[in-house]
């Protein structure tokens, strides 16, 4: 203890409130930290909003829903048992206003709507709304440039638009939507006579419970009485799964995005550390010379490196709460919910636990090296003259290297995929290790050229006390993720821009009656030059189990088994679809007249484990159907076409009640007379503008790419406090032989130009190492998680990795300054 308290008085004295020296430490913890507790709140807040709105986001303590049919009465009979029921039916609609049409989202409520929550109008609060009126949200108002009083036609009848909606407490619940909304009575769904057998629409019956009655329990019960009817629940507790799972994964994402970053800053903490006690070595000398043991003088620099790390820590938190708020009106609209502002501690507690062990694994070795090095060898200024075994030093940073990595997996949603990037990230770090290891080498094993200049910029790369290696790391690290995210960036727009627009149909219809298929086409046909029309049965339905397996005894569901989630589009054909290869197995005949039959998407064969010949059993308008399956085929999902998962034999399905639905391709500038001769015609028909579609797309792949880019950006952030490390880590080292040349004669211009060359040398062998690693990660980020073509623009990753190249160099260039001025005479005495 008294060994602690005269450490303490010692490093209290010598430590500088400006944090001289410490700077970089403090810096690279700050900006590692910050991120982590910024990503981590941000995320943490967004799921107590949503749990806290659970109820108001869904419309109910629970949410029975099923595709193309009502609750039967005795269905109808169980949810009123269970507490007040509300319906509600959604289906796509068109919105008609003289000549113009507008796709939109038709919603009818009944009296009891809302449950929880408020129908908030512009300038009132919604009644009860009759037969004949429609309630707008303004982007539909703004689209057909209406007001309160206008008429409005949807289906076959005419509404009178009755207010603007401001707030729809359920929008959040209802997920995604191709079109406004509108909001009309039950009794104004039945006038619109859209909702016909075979309409594809869906209900919803939300019920709120009495007090204190569990969600869990209530839709236990019912799905126990009606096991094969096909209902997909939800309970406040999961109100938007869909916006969950979203804000968890990227979450999850970004935090180890945010956790290799600090890593990578953590490479920065120990170059200042070693800097920092570099400039200490006459203090240190002189302790020894006085009789402090190596103990007292490694307590005295933990010490002080606590102190900064803790302040650094600090800060970082404090940042990354200060943040939250920006994050939140700068994304605006992007973010499923805006949270309220609070103080997350899980979630700071765990940035500020990663940045306590980045800090130990990285200050040990220079801590415990510091104190062991002779006074003698301190005197003299003989950098490296006594290394520190690795036994003394290994337990510390691997001890504290596995702690972060079971912490990240302990807390990671997904812990495979937590370990599999980390595992990445260090086998990426670990790469450049050894490239700069063979780069000191190379270097030292290169002959000695006869230009002075050159065979001293090579000289710089093995030297003694050189640091290559970490060199290496920073620079490789930050010129990858630069090549990284260019290619991603550009693959993806150029995905989005080039292929899909150049194979997507023009419009889709949905609701096409098959006994006017023919008349269908001639309207088009007599509207359009040369349109290609494709239609398809159109229906929806649940997989209740395949093989031996009952989904509904899951506990989770297999990664990638997305198709279990609620219901999915189903359809039949005697022919293999267009934009499918088949795989395994065959395709039954024309006129198959056996067993009903299907073929499944390949991705889902693998996920659940299918086989040629397994049975799925499925739930179409509340009756449990079995198929067996045929064979599995791989889908061009890119096509924005008919892409099903699940096509049946003809036989299997098409007894049920159903529509068409259609693609059609046009010539730029049809689009509008199309939808104006279809209307009058068929006003049950939804027609959607694909345009209007791939815009959603673009603004949600480009909202997604901004925020990996945000977080990627911190990464090259500390890539650069890494490299801003190195340099005043190796300064001392570069004084020294600065000095030397200026004594020998040499001129400032030659020093400067020694450093640039060696830079020089540097950049270039370390941008092919990167083009090569970045555009390998990049290409399987695109290829085989995006499932997209590998699309990237060259010229402009070459630019992005030039630019890094030039961004390096400067920096290296403007760290070298400094060595300029320092003075031969007072050089040599500090030395």
């Amino acid at each position: 203890m008294n060994d602690w308290r005269l450490a303490w008085r010692l490093a209290r004295r010598e430590l500088d409130l400006r944090f001289r020296g410490l700077r970089l430490l403090l810096a690279c913890l700050f900006l590692g930290v910050g991120a982590l507790a910024a990503i981590g709140s941000l995320t943490r807040a967004i799921d107590t909003e949503l749990a806290s709105r659970g109820s108001a986001i869904l419309g109910g303590d629970v949410e029975f829903a099923a595709s193309q049919r009502a609750a039967t009465p005795a269905e109808r009979a169980a949810m009123s048992r269970l507490g007040t029921v509300s319906e509600t039916v959604r289906m796509q609609a068109m919105a008609v206003r003289g000549t113009n049409s507008v796709p939109i989202e038709l919603k009818g409520v009944d009296r009891a709507y809302p449950l929880y929550g408020t129908l908030a109008l512009r300038g009132d609060t919604a009644k009860a709304l009759d037969a004949n009126t429609v309630l707008i949200v303004p982007a539909l108002a703004d689209r057909l440039g209406i007001a309160p009083g206008a008429q409005l036609k949807l289906g076959t009848a005419s509404f009178t638009v009755g207010g603007i909606v401001t707030s729809e407490p359920d929008r959040l619940g209802e997920g995604f939507t191709l079109g406004p909304v509108a909001i009309v009575s039950l009794a104004g769904i039945a006038r619109t006579g859209l909702v016909q057998p075979g309409s594809l629409y869906e209900s919803k019956y939300r019920v709120r419970l009495p007090t204190g009655a569990s969600p869990t329990s209530a839709v236990d019960r019912f799905k126990a009485a009606f096991a094969t009817a096909g209902w997909e629940t939800k309970t406040r507790d999961r109100a938007a799964p869909g916006a969950e799972r979203f804000v968890d994964r990227m979450g999850q994402f970004l935090l180890l995005v945010g956790l290799s970053a600090l890593v990578i800053a953590g490479i920065g903490v120990g170059n200042g550390v070693s800097s920092y006690l570099a400039a200490r070595r006459g203090s240190i000398a002189a302790l020894k010379v006085l009789g402090a043991t190596s103990g007292i003088i490694a307590r005295i620099y933990v010490l002080q490196v606590a102190v900064v790390a803790a302040i650094g820590i600090a800060a970082g938190l404090v940042a990354g709460v200060l943040t939250v708020p920006l994050i939140v009106w700068l994304a605006g609209e992007v973010l499923p919910v805006a949270p309220r502002f609070t103080l997350q501690v899980a979630p700071l507690a765990l940035a500020a636990a990663y940045g306590m062990l980045i800090a130990l694994a990285f200050t040990a070795p220079p801590l415990i090296e510091a104190g062991r090095i002779p006074a003698a060898g301190l005197l003299r200024g003989v950098p490296g003259e006594r290394r520190v075994p690795l036994r003394k030093t290994l337990p510390w940073v691997v001890g504290a290297g596995a702690a972060i990595v079971a912490l990240a997996l302990l807390t990671a949603e997904q812990p495979a995929l937590s370990a599999g990037f980390l595992a990445a990230v260090a086998g990426v770090l670990g790469l450049l290790a050894v490239f700069g290891w063979g780069v000191r080498r190379s270097a030292a094993l290169l002959p000695r050229s006869r230009r002075p200049l050159l065979r001293l910029a090579i000289a710089g790369l093995h030297r003694p006390g050189a640091r290559t290696g970490t060199l290496v790391v920073a620079l490789g690290l930050g010129l990858t993720l630069f090549v990284l995210l260019a290619a991603i960036r550009t693959s993806i727009d150029a995905n989005i821009e080039r292929t899909v627009p150049q194979r997507a149909p023009a419009l889709f219809a949905l609701d096409v009656p098959p006994d006017r298929e023919a008349d269908f086409r001639r309207t088009i046909e007599g509207i359009a030059i040369h349109p290609v029309i494709r239609t398809v049965p159109a229906m929806r339905g649940t997989i209740t189990g395949y093989g031996t397996t009952r989904v509904a005894d899951l506990k989770t569901l297999p990664e990638g088994a997305w198709a279990l989630r609620g219901e999915r589009g189903l359809t039949y054909s005697a022919t293999l679809p267009e934009g499918s290869e088949l795989t395994a197995g065959r395709w039954w005949p024309r006129n198959y007249r056996g067993p009903p039959l299907v073929s499944v998407d390949e991705r889902l064969a693998k996920v659940l484990d299918l086989k040629i010949g397994d049975p799925l059993t499925y739930t179409l308008l509340g009756v449990e159907r079995t198929a067996r399956i045929a064979s599995f085929r791989r889908i061009s999902w890119d096509t924005l076409g008919f892409n099903f998962v699940m096509v049946f034999s003809p036989n299997a399905i098409e007894d049920a009640p159903h529509n068409l639905a259609a693609t059609i391709d046009l010539a730029p500038g049809e689009e509008s007379m199309v939808m104006r001769a279809l209307l009058p015609r068929f006003p049950s028909v939804s027609v959607i503008e694909v345009r209007g579609v791939l815009g959603q797309v673009r603004a949600i792949v480009s909202q997604m790419a901004t925020a990996i880019t945000a977080a990627a950006s911190v990464a090259i952030l500390a890539g650069i406090a890494v490299l801003i490390g190195a340099i005043a880590a190796a300064r001392e080292a570069r004084t020294y032989d600065g000095v030397i040349l200026r004594t020998l004669g040499a001129t400032r211009r030659q020093v400067l130009a020694v450093q640039a060359l060696e830079y020089a040398f540097l950049s270039i062998v370390l941008s092919l190492l990167a083009l090569a690693l970045g555009l390998a990660g990049a290409w399987y980020v695109v290829t085989q998680l995006f499932s997209f073509q590998w699309l990237p623009d060259y010229a402009a990753v070459a630019a992005t990795l030039i630019g890094g190249a030039g961004l390096t160099m400067a920096i290296g260039l403007i760290g070298a300054w400094p060595i300029l001025g320092a003075r031969p005479a007072q050089a040599l005495r500090q030395l």
